[in-house]
């Protein structure tokens, strides 16, 4: 009565056993071998599939067995896990596996048990919390097809798949999907790839498309899909700005937004204050007037430096002084943009005092479970006010939810990274979409000290298609990608001169190797100081290499990193390379 079954890859796993070993044991007679029993559970039938969703299904499961990459841009709320779930029911009908991205962990359990009831199938979940031995334990019994269905963080696209039949990519403009130390990737792009030599489908899904996705589908190379309508009866929210300029602020809260937030509250509805953070640099801004520091030489912000008491354009290196009073109002009151979520729960604490509050932000999650606590709060009405960042904006259902409140759009529309309003579009339209449902109207108040600004209303009148579209003919005008290919070098050690001797000397053997292979085509930015100068004590500069032409950048690279390694200066920095890197910074 103390025994029990226990898979041949777990024995493998733990005990080390090998397969000659388990025979042997069974011919014995000590264990019987018995194929492994397909699971009791059935699944149930979804949802009738809309047209929208009925096109998109099929434009996948008519391409099964050849590569065909699509890009399905849907609102939030408009039925793409619906349009997943049939994909994937269609690939398992052919005894093949489906690999599902997630971009965070926090993700996985909802979706895990949304796909078990619908599917009826054992599911693998594999993210960078696992032991070695759960993970060698999920990759083999993958890799023998045991496995119809793996979901994951990025580290799953390297699990192996006996009969891979289909990869989804779900909220693919994610910057959670670049590894951004060690083996740098972008796990989409190698997704794409893999696909590509699996000889299946992909379908990258998301309610804002990364740009060099959205330009790969108006070029044809993707299939491009749309949900446009939230599904049943729910409508989009309204959205308004807020202007702020020279109105007294509350930790950054304003008295309309305030306002606002009682209102729903009494109504019985949730809100969700958003802070913007992503891609974030201090930029200098006027309170008054909405001036900003801006670089004399180049079309951009500069950066505001607290520690070297400076303004530094990271694009062409100058510095300037920081200006006492604002050269175009005389306000004295200039600030760098950015508010912390702890100050503002504690103003909510005084103002809202009978409301429970859910601050959700690194320090808050850090410990096992505490998001999960927290969301469980949020969805027992226990907790009716959110404060936090990015994590808010990705894919959590929030039915109560009638308002939410962007507090920064200042710096996504002037940082000093070139793709800050992308960001700022994905960001602000993803957690719009968390407001409201079929039975209760959402809002979305958005505060802003440039309520002119053409980037901004075009966002609100026409949505983020409207807004890609515009913020990707200016990419191709000034030759950012997706029209360019970039390479960042980044150096780093205990004071400023290794890493600025290092990339100097990298600079000038670039520009050589560049000549010798003919292609003259190369731009060098830099070195420069990181726009975060020091991190952990240690001090970060950066070199930009940028082309045209993907293959003439990687030709000069495989001629550069022999002789990166070679170099005595190597050996006194700590560096890395980053081809298309997303966090400029």
């Amino acid at each position: 009565s103390l025994m029990r079954p226990i898979e041949a890859a777990d024995l493998v796993a733990e005990l080390g056993a090998i397969r000659p070993v388990l025979k042997s044991l069974a011919e014995k007679g000590w264990i019987a071998l018995a194929a492994p029993q397909p699971s009791a559970a059935k699944g149930i039938a979804g949802p009738t599939l809309g047209e929208a969703q009925a096109v998109a299904v099929a434009a996948v499961t008519d391409k099964l067995g050849a590569f065909h990459p699509c890009l399905l841009e849907g609102v939030t709320g408009s039925g793409k896990t619906e349009v997943y779930l049939a994909i994937i029911g269609a690939v398992l009908a052919r005894g093949e596996q489906a690999l599902v991205m997630v971009p965070e962990i926090a993700l996985t359990p909802q979706l895990v048990s949304r796909f078990q009831q619908r599917l009826g199938v054992d599911i693998a979940v594999m993210h960078s919390g696992l032991t070695d031995t759960e993970r060698m334990r999920a990759w083999l019994r993958a890799s023998r097809g045991e496995l119809p269905v793996v979901i994951g963080t990025r580290s799953a696209v390297f699990t192996p798949l006996q009969k891979p039949g289909v990869i989804i990519i779900d909220e693919e403009h994610d910057g959670s999907y670049k590894q951004q130390d060690g083996l740098r990737y972008s796990a989409r792009d190698v997704a794409v790839r893999r696909a590509q030599m699996s000889k299946i489908p992909i379908l990258l899904g998301t309610a804002t498309p990364a740009l060099e996705s959205l330009n790969n589908a108006l070029q044809g190379r993707y299939t491009h899909l749309h949900l446009p309508q939230r599904a049943g009866e729910a409508s989009p929210p309204s959205m308004h700005l807020i202007d702020i300029r020279r109105v007294k602020l509350r930790e950054g809260l304003s008295e309309p937004l305030i306002t606002a937030m009682q209102r729903h509250l009494d109504a019985d509805g949730q809100v969700m204050l958003f802070l913007n953070r992503r891609g974030f640099a201090p930029v200098l801004m006027c309170h008054g007037c909405g001036w900003r520091a801006e670089c004399r030489r180049c079309d951009t912000g500069m950066t505001w430096h607290r520690g070297a008491s400076a303004l530094r354009c990271h694009h062409c290196g100058s510095e300037q002084r920081r200006p006492s009073h604002c050269p175009e109002c005389g306000e004295a009151e200039l600030l760098p943009l950015g508010m912390g979520t702890e100050r503002i729960e504690q103003v909510l604490q005084a103002q809202f005092r009978q409301i429970g509050i859910a601050r959700i932000d690194r320090d808050t999650t850090r410990r096992k479970g505490a998001l999960q606590s927290m969301l469980d709060d949020v969805h027992s009405q226990k907790s009716r006010i959110l404060i936090g960042t990015q994590m808010l904006a990705k894919g959590h259902d929030f039915p109560n939810l009638s308002l939410v409140g962007v507090l920064d759009t200042d710096g996504g529309l002037f940082g000093s990274d070139f793709r800050a309003s992308e960001h700022m579009a994905q960001m602000i339209t993803q957690v719009a979409g968390r407001a409201g449902r079929a039975e209760r109207a959402g809002e979305v108040l958005i505060q802003t000290h440039h309520p002119d600004h053409p980037l901004l209303k075009q966002l609100l009148s026409e949505g983020y298609t409207g807004f890609a579209r515009t913020v990707l003919d200016e990419r191709r005008a000034t030759g950012y990608p997706p029209y360019a290919t970039l390479a960042m070098l980044r150096a780093e050690a205990d004071d400023s001169r290794a890493p600025k001797a290092f990339l100097e000397k990298v600079s000038r053997i670039a520009a050589e190797l560049d000549n010798s292979l003919g292609n003259k085509g190369i731009e060098r930015w830099g070195p420069l100081p990181a726009p975060m100068e020091r991190r952990a004590g240690r001090m970060r500069w950066q070199l930009l290499l940028q082309s045209k032409n993907r293959a003439a950048l990687h030709g000069l690279l495989r001629a550069l990193m022999p002789q990166l390694y070679a170099m005595p200066e190597a050996r006194k920095v700590r560096w890395s390379l980053d081809v298309d890197p997303i966090d400029m910074l």
